[in-house]
């Protein structure tokens, strides 16, 4: 099977052992991105001997959009995207203009962009009971290539800014390819900034000791949905392996090495993790870091076993206003984008016959 041509460890290997400078390779991407149809050998100002190692071991691109379904207000677009081994992952575009919010009750300023949710892996393994995509269970790791390609296919649609680690899989349990993603992505010729690059975890203790070394630059948000241990675990199995006051200390560690804030993304489940009392204890674990919480509302699941459900708006704005009047903890509420399409936080499933999110300036 070939390899995709943004696998750049495996390019750059290729070009090192053939003794080609690898000033040659953003060339290639550069080629690839204007023409992703393209073939290898088209690529324009190489060194001869490149071509057959180009041919004989990649190709342009190795995935394919087979639907891209918008919603139905247009802001966003979900892509169904097919792997060369047959698999699918979906990855979400999400459009907004920032002059239609404020800050401190000012319009904030800026205008239109759009955001990438990108996928790591085929399914996960760890099983959050509030998420769709960890019914499916984990498929298998994507390479660096896959994820970049998404952006790629992404590319063709919109003009990206942001890119946010918040679609399938859990990025740290792929951690290197996620961490050469972001390096391309970074670099010649895509040149995102790496603080539009948000990596989401559920809280991979060790993985987030490896980021501050390894892409110090990007920003960090965790999926804490709980204050305490015994709530998390019951809405989050794997958290059992990563306990609370172990995950906040990698955290004081984390910001004092990078000095960024960290968001943390809490969804908000009725009469389970909403109540006043969790709002103010969430306050106290939170008031040793710089964050800001992004309460997120629960996104129904098709063919759950409806155990969770919404909570109402105006518990929401309660559970915001205790964080921020008492603790001053900036505390915003994600708006939902793609609902109808499954396509919101939490609904990336794959409920087709084939085989087995936002930009917030910290």
């Amino acid at each position: 099977m070939l390899r995709s041509i943004f696998d750049a460890e495996a390019l750059r290997s290729e070009f090192e052992a053939a003794g080609i400078s690898p000033k040659f390779v953003p060339l290639i991407w550069r080629h690839v991105l204007a023409n992703p149809n393209c073939a290898l050998e088209d690529v324009l100002s190489l060194p001869s001997v490149s071509y057959p190692i180009l041919c004989r071991n990649f190709r342009p691109m190795t995935s394919s959009v087979t639907s891209a379904v918008d919603s139905s207000d247009g802001t966003t677009t979900k892509l169904l995207v097919r792997l060369q081994n047959g698999s699918c992952v979906e990855a979400v575009i999400m459009r907004y203009d920032t002059r239609l919010g404020k800050y401190n009750g000012k319009p904030r300023p800026g205008g239109p962009r759009s955001t990438l949710c990108v996928s790591s892996q085929v399914g996960c393994k760890m099983g959050c009971k509030f998420c769709a995509t960890g019914t499916m269970g984990f498929k298998s790791n994507l390479s660096s290539g896959e994820i970049v390609e998404q952006l790629v296919h992404a590319l063709r649609l919109a003009d990206i800014r942001n890119v946010v680690f918040m679609g399938m899989g859990e990025p740290l349990n792929n951690y290197s390819a996620v961490v050469e993603a972001v390096k391309v992505m970074t670099g010649s010729p895509f040149q995102l900034s790496p603080k539009r690059i948000t990596i989401s975890t559920v809280g991979i203790i060790h993985g987030i000791s490896k980021l501050q070394i390894d892409l110090p630059n990007i920003n960090l948000a965790v999926s804490l949905h709980a204050p305490d241990q015994e709530t998390r675990c019951q809405i989050m199995p794997a958290a059992r392996a990563f306990p609370i006051s172990r995950l906040l200390e990698s955290l004081r560690v984390y910001q004092k090495t990078c000095g960024q804030k960290i968001l943390i993304e809490y969804i908000m489940l009725d009469g389970v993790n909403d109540q006043e009392q969790h709002a103010h204890s969430l306050g106290k674990v939170m008031e040793p870091l710089q964050v800001v919480v992004n309460l997120i509302p629960f996104n129904p699941i098709d063919g759950g076993s409806g155990k969770f459900r919404s909570t109402p708006e105006e518990t929401v704005l309660n559970f915001q206003k205790i964080l921020r009047g008492v603790y001053n903890i900036r505390t915003t509420v994600r708006k939902q984008m793609g609902q109808d399409i499954s396509g919101a936080c939490g609904q990336l499933v794959l409920n087709h016959s084939l085989p087995d999110i936002e930009d917030l300036r910290l």
